[in-house]
């Protein structure tokens, strides 16, 4: 395991993966992540569906026009969702989950990508929550939030670059 400071500055975005499966075992931690993360009144009212089915990943990659198209190369993805009635604190608690995973995935040595699907969808207006809500068989009451794709990583990426930090953006006391 890292030490949580190293952990944040290499965790970077993957949008090109290996065909190699992610272990039962590693998918379980990273859902063990998202399951532990915290959540408004510890309601732990999002919903995770976990798929790995090709032709299922790639209906998924075309939900929107822009920016999802590389899921098709992701071995796993999972589907972030939450009740916007049951939980007015979905997309915060789904966020924080969704992230949790993503720092669990890369302690494992796993890349990932977060996929923004919420307020997204298709030229034609089709939104892309009605479209994994087809695919996937997800009642009306679900929203998704975003899809994380994981898998081996096949491209290298820098660590965050600590001269880059925003430290303007940082305001003590007051702005």
């Amino acid at each position: 395991m890292k030490e949580f400071k190293d952990l944040v500055q290499v965790r970077r975005s993957h949008r090109k993966f290996t065909e190699e499966e992610i272990s039962a075992e590693d998918v379980r931690l990273i859902l063990r992540a998202g399951l532990m993360s915290p959540t408004s009144k510890s309601q732990r009212a999002w919903q995770f569906v976990v798929v790995d089915d090709k032709t299922d990943i790639e209906k998924i990659a075309d939900a929107k026009d822009v920016g999802s198209q590389f899921i098709k190369g992701a071995p796993l993805v999972v589907v972030v969702l939450g009740d916007p009635l049951q939980n007015d604190c979905w997309v915060e608690d789904g966020s924080i989950a969704a992230f949790a995973m993503q720092l669990q995935a890369e302690d494992l040595g796993l890349g990932s990508c977060w996929v923004q699907m919420r307020g997204r969808g298709l030229t034609d207006g089709t939104s892309a929550d009605t479209v994994i809500r087809g695919i996937l068989g997800i009642p009306e009451n679900m929203s998704c939030l975003c899809v994380l794709a994981f898998g081996h990583k096949a491209d290298e990426r820098k660590p965050q670059n600590e001269d880059r930090l925003k430290w303007e953006n940082v305001h003590a006391g007051k702005y």
